[in-house]
């Protein structure tokens, strides 16, 4: 399977929306997304390369798999 790679925020928003995410708020650099059920909100920041760290924390707090991540990442 691939690893996880950085991209840019404008595809992890387009990744995030596409997987139930709905935008609440901007708060400096990074944009807040609420998810049903989610116990805190999913961050992204405004960088040209997110790191893989934090589309992997993120996944987390949405309980998004490697499988579904890659998936909506071929859709975009």
């Amino acid at each position: 399977m691939s690893a996880i790679r950085p991209t840019t925020y404008q595809v992890q928003v387009k990744i995030f929306e596409a997987a139930g995410c709905r935008y609440i708020r901007t708060h400096g650099d990074h944009l807040i997304y609420a998810y049903p059920g989610a116990i805190r909100p999913v961050v992204i920041p405004k960088y040209q390369e997110v790191p893989a760290f934090i589309i992997k924390n993120n996944m987390k707090v949405i309980g998004m798999t490697r499988e579904q991540y890659f998936q909506f990442l071929g859709d975009i």
